[in-house]
């Protein structure tokens, strides 16, 4: 079985023990089988508990658990004395961040970062959910960690299941399928991210009008090759990749 074979048995296996498990105790079931092969495509490229991954909410973070050895203790989540239901440092050295909910995950990564740059350490990691997007925080987070051009991750869980009431603003149609998973590949490759810099360094050069053209080029073409939104995230001095098909484990593991 090739590696994205065995990684896809694995996320099915994991799934099926997450099933088993919350049937016996409750708890958050589909958001926790959501995350499944986004999990698995984490823990197979990122080195953990050296590197950190800090998720948004705590009933997403069930594979995550099973993952890191408490397999065993799954039957006691949110029981006492059991496991709790969301990431909690002294439960586990993998759990690099305590809280249950909410919007503070860009946040508590942007300050690991800094401390990381400091120290030499490794990845930062920052999974936040499309319902918590919709908190101030987590902008002023994003525009701080662009500010200080801060070297931390920051996935999206676009799962179309926020738990509150939120306003939309209806934008151009995203890619999805293959066409998609190939541009973000391409978005994501060594080669485009050091022309991107050289084209910047170039840009830095011009000077007056002809800068502002250059860079509005650059700005506009971007955003002609992610049409789903990147440059607003840009304009906040992140790099965006997306949308990328958060099922799709070969995908993931190539992207990160």
């Amino acid at each position: 079985m090739s590696g994205s074979g065995r990684l896809e048995q694995l996320a099915a296996e994991l799934r099926a023990d997450i099933v088993y498990s919350i049937s016996q105790t409750g708890g958050h079931l589909s958001s926790s089988l959501g995350v499944v092969e986004l999990s698995v495509a984490l823990h197979q490229v990122f080195s953990i508990p050296e590197d950190k991954i800090i998720r948004d909410v705590g009933h997403q973070a069930y594979p995550h658990k099973i993952l890191t050895g408490r397999r065993s203790r799954m039957h006691t989540v949110r029981m006492t004395s059991g496991l709790a239901g969301f990431p909690k440092r002294d439960e586990s050295v993998p759990d690099a961040f305590g809280a249950g909910h909410r919007s503070t995950r860009i946040s508590a990564g942007l300050g690991m970062a800094v401390g990381r740059d400091l120290l030499g350490e490794n990845s930062v990691i920052s999974v936040i959910g499309d319902g918590a997007m919709t908190a101030g925080q987590a902008y002023e987070a994003m525009n701080n960690a662009g500010f200080l051009d801060a070297n931390l991750i920051v996935i999206l869980n676009d799962n179309k299941q926020v738990s509150l009431p939120t306003a939309t603003m209806d934008g151009p149609a995203t890619l999805v399928g293959a066409l998609s998973s190939a541009l973000s590949k391409i978005q994501a490759s060594t080669e485009l991210r050091k022309l991107t810099e050289t084209g910047k360094s170039i840009i830095k050069q011009f000077v007056g009008q002809t800068h502002e053209v250059a860079a509005k080029v650059d700005e506009y073409a971007r955003g002609m090759i992610s049409p789903s939104g990147s440059t607003f995230f840009e304009e906040l001095g992140l790099y965006y990749i997306g949308s990328v098909d958060g099922h799709n484990i070969e995908d993931m593991v190539t992207i990160f």
